[in-house]
């Protein structure tokens, strides 16, 4: 990802923090000598010096295939996003733009076969986003042949993050008039996120 100085991001903890808050990423592979992508979950756990993504898919999907700890893959994470209009700054002269967030974490995917592991990661998932719910659900909540059939059916892996690299482009590059005046307009924006934006800038 090319990443100009003034928009990178490189504190853990807040890379982290963003992973974990926009958890549904894009896993990108090279297979056969082209470009491959598997749109997922992940879940991130705190271990190694960038942390560690853990996740799931199923059987057939080609991406099982490269799982074996030698295939270089990239996981992208992306936050809110929002075009910038010119007419929202204070220079006379400028051009559109936008503003967004995003993650790379890079590695090589190692395949989990073991079902006590498989259920673990799936537990895990799970427990991530059912957590908040009123009524969470589990994976006891199904019948045990019904989970075992659904764990025969995906493969689970673990990547340890070997780099990992943000680029947050909010407006770093221009004067405080003008980033003023950008999140104005996009907290009186009707799309959504664009407030996301305003405060991601702010923040």
């Amino acid at each position: 990802m090319y990443i100009p100085p003034h928009f990178a991001e490189n504190d853990r903890e807040r890379l982290h923090a963003f992973m974990r808050a926009n958890g549904f990423g894009t896993l990108v592979s090279v297979i056969d000598s082209a470009p491959f992508v598997t749109l997922m979950p992940f879940t991130l756990i705190d271990e190694g010096e960038h942390g560690t993504l853990i996740g799931h898919i199923a059987r057939a999907n080609p991406h099982a295939a490269t799982f074996d700890g030698t295939h270089d893959s990239i996981c992208l994470f992306q936050g809110p996003h929002a075009y910038i209009s010119p007419r929202w700054y204070e220079a006379p002269i400028a051009v559109p733009t936008w503003n967004y967030t995003a993650v790379e974490a890079h590695g090589r995917p190692e395949r989990i076969e073991d079902p006590t592991r498989m259920r673990s990661i799936l537990d895990t998932l799970v427990h991530q986003y059912e957590s908040g719910m009123p009524n969470p659900w589990s994976l006891t909540d199904i019948p045990q042949n019904v989970g075992e059939k659904m764990i025969e059916a995906i493969v689970g892996f673990v990547m340890p993050i070997r780099r990992l690299e943000g680029k947050f482009k909010l407006n770093q590059n221009r004067s405080a008039a003008d980033r003023a005046g950008v999140r104005t307009a996009l907290r009186q924006s009707p799309f959504p996120g664009d407030a996301a934006v305003a405060d991601l800038m702010e923040d």
